[in-house]
């Protein structure tokens, strides 16, 4: 295989470097950049920037729903928030590791809050 072709074939298996536009707008990873970790081959890793997840506090609250029975966070998510994807903001918003702990406990209060960055914190 000729230099040219061995380089444009190895720069096919490197790909690109993940972009901050690589995630869609409601992801939680969205605007993200990536670093490298450089290996002793040459190469490097590419990895996402930490993401750090708001206080309950920043976040401007809206609104508050009460949990029912056999309710999901996805649901919640779409008649709140417009796109069931967006269920990470409200384990944001209530400060939950496990998107599955919001609805486990009937009548729970929901804390339904503005993205991150909008607003004054809570109201």
């Amino acid at each position: 295989m000729s230099d040219t072709r061995a380089d444009a074939l190895q720069k096919i298996l490197e790909g690109p470097p993940l972009s901050a536009t690589a995630f869609p707008p409601n992801s939680r990873y969205h605007g993200l950049g990536t670093l490298k970790l450089p290996t002793d081959d040459g190469l490097g890793i590419v990895y996402l920037k930490r993401r750090v997840v708001p206080t309950p506090d920043s976040l401007t609250e809206v609104g508050i729903h009460v949990v029912t029975e056999g309710e999901r966070l996805d649901n919640i998510a779409s008649q709140y928030l417009g796109d069931p994807e967006l269920f990470w903001r409200l384990c944001d918003a209530n400060g939950a590791m496990r998107p599955e702990e919001l609805t486990e406990t009937i009548a729970r209060q929901l804390r339904i809050t503005l993205p991150a960055g909008i607003g004054g914190g809570r109201t």
